[in-house]
């Protein structure tokens, strides 16, 4: 019984390239693929884990990560061809054709692989910037092989090719630091004290706690505009995501108009002086 289990396991289904292929080979072949996978994800997870506990940075483990699991699937791969005994020159004929078809088909794909690596390895774009990418804001929170996946600020994911992010102009807020400037303006009546509202709207400014004091808050009487004394308050805080300067930017508005209310400035609105005719011609038909 076991002699003839032996021999239908070593009976030829199939020759390649010469090469007899058992049953034997078509059983232990896809074991040997899966189990070695399974092993693959489960030490790459756990390289991956033991650097980002000892605060490695996340982009230098995510480059590692993309790096062994290139190695894990070309070594897979070259054993399972040894275990069929199949020669890599027996693929050197197709490969090429592969390479070609790829070359004319998959120009994009390709461009957003490489694109990818670049970005992981160069890291003008990393995990956690702000960017602004065509008017859309949000925080990275992937770099993939072919896309890039950003939460945007209204909590929407949105995946962007990686060779758009190469070749196109993007906003990267937090490339060097997290310092973002926010500005806020006011226009004031006409015979205003412009001194005291210098003067108050610094104090304001400085005395939000997100405000930092370098660079230091700055007011700056901008123009005589049309219907008001327009003044523009300069900040600075440490923000990685939009919704902080707007909300120090609110705070800061709250305030002014309590501060001006009590030292009677007037926010000026928009006015315009209407002359009638006093002449009015009757018709008789």
């Amino acid at each position: 019984m076991f002699d003839q289990f032996i021999s239908i396991l070593e009976t030829t289904l199939f020759t390649f390239n010469d090469q007899p292929i058992t049953v034997w080979a078509i059983i232990t072949v896809p074991t040997w693929v899966l189990i070695s996978l399974w092993v693959s994800r489960i030490v790459i997870k756990a390289v991956s884990a033991r650097m980002l506990a000892k605060d490695k940075d996340p982009n230098i483990v995510q480059l590692i990560e993309r790096i062994l699991i290139v190695l894990s699937i070309a070594v897979i791969f070259l054993t399972t061809l040894s275990m069929l005994n199949v020669p890599i020159t027996a693929f050197a004929f197709l490969s090429g054709a592969i390479a070609i078809g790829f070359g004319f088909g998959a120009q994009n794909i390709i461009n957003n692989f490489i694109s990818g690596w670049i970005l992981i390895g160069e890291k003008p774009i990393r995990l956690g910037d702000f960017l602004e990418v065509e008017g859309a804001k949000g925080t990275v929170e992937q770099i993939n092989t072919r896309s890039t996946r950003i939460r945007r600020v209204d909590g929407v994911h949105m995946l962007v090719p990686n060779s758009k992010l190469l070749e196109n102009t993007v906003i990267n807020w937090t490339l060097r630091d997290k310092l973002v400037r926010g500005t806020v303006a006011v226009g004031v009546a006409y015979g205003s004290d412009v001194r005291l509202v210098a003067k108050l709207m610094t104090e304001v400014t400085a005395r939000q706690p997100q405000v930092i004091d370098s660079p230091k808050p700055e007011v700056f009487f901008q123009d005589f505009g049309d219907n008001a004394l327009v003044f523009e308050s300069y900040f600075w805080i440490n923000s990685r995501v939009e919704g902080g300067i707007r909300a120090v930017a609110s705070n800061i508005r709250f305030e002014i108009e309590e501060a001006f209310q009590q030292h009677d400035i007037v926010i000026a609105f928009p006015q315009r002086d209407v002359h009638l005719d006093g002449q009015i011609k009757l018709v008789r038909q």
